[in-house]
């Protein structure tokens, strides 16, 4: 019993708080990481019984090698540990390395130079508000910067769209004098096809252009 406590009070390496429960000698299990609930054994019977590099290999693929990086920089085990707690289920979306900064005194984090991942087509747009790239780009400089629900932003959009609408068409109703209709067509990056029309006038002696449709071509 004495050797056990004794081998578990050597086990301070930040590395350790990123597998929950607390490691303990067991013939067969192992210890389970926090993010995908791997479990990961540590032999003590072998001559690198102390080595912990099967846990920092685990820990490289699940979390990010960047974030295994700054854990080790914070050092202290209770620090890294009270971390992980707290951010387990985000620890990819880059908000654990900071954190870990803020432990090293650098306080408050303006931005981060972690690549975004690659944008998706989806059928449901402003659930971009609740992703991480999209925060990461609107907060970078602000972090204080509010960013709305996304069933707020569609909401608002709605309600935008359809009183623009009633006031285009109300305006173009009433004016007195000749509008003129024009369409443009193009091809995006993307080998999309795309039509657009717009209307051109004068109103209160200064050219106006708006844009009343913007539609995708389904076959060319």
């Amino acid at each position: 019993m004495e050797n056990t406590a004794h081998a578990i009070a050597t086990w301070n390496a930040p590395v350790y708080a990123f597998y929950s429960p607390v490691p303990s000698i067991e013939y067969r299990e192992g210890c389970k990481c926090y993010m995908c609930g791997h479990q990961v054994n540590h032999f003590l019977d072998t001559s690198d019984s102390s080595s912990t590099k099967n846990l920092c290999n685990h820990v490289k693929k699940c979390w990010g090698e960047d974030v295994l990086k700054a854990a080790d920089v914070v050092k202290h085990l209770c620090d890294v540990k009270r971390i992980v707690q707290t951010h387990h289920e985000s620890a990819q979306n880059g908000s654990i390395t900071q954190a870990f900064a803020r432990v090293e005194g650098k306080g408050r984090i303006m931005y981060s130079h972690r690549q975004h991942t690659k944008p998706e087509a989806c059928l449901h747009p402003f659930a971009i508000a609740k992703d991480w790239g999209f925060n990461c780009l609107m907060k970078t400089g602000y972090p204080e910067c509010y960013i709305p629900h996304p069933s707020t932003i569609s909401r608002d959009v709605k309600t935008v769209f359809a009183k623009s609408r009633n006031r285009i068409a109300d305006l173009l109703h009433k004016y007195p004098g000749c509008l003129n209709f024009a369409t443009d067509a193009w091809t995006s990056p993307n080998h999309c096809p795309y039509i657009a029309v717009t209307v051109h006038f004068e109103y209160k002696g200064k050219p106006i252009s708006l844009l009343l449709d913007f539609v995708e071509v389904a076959k060319v």
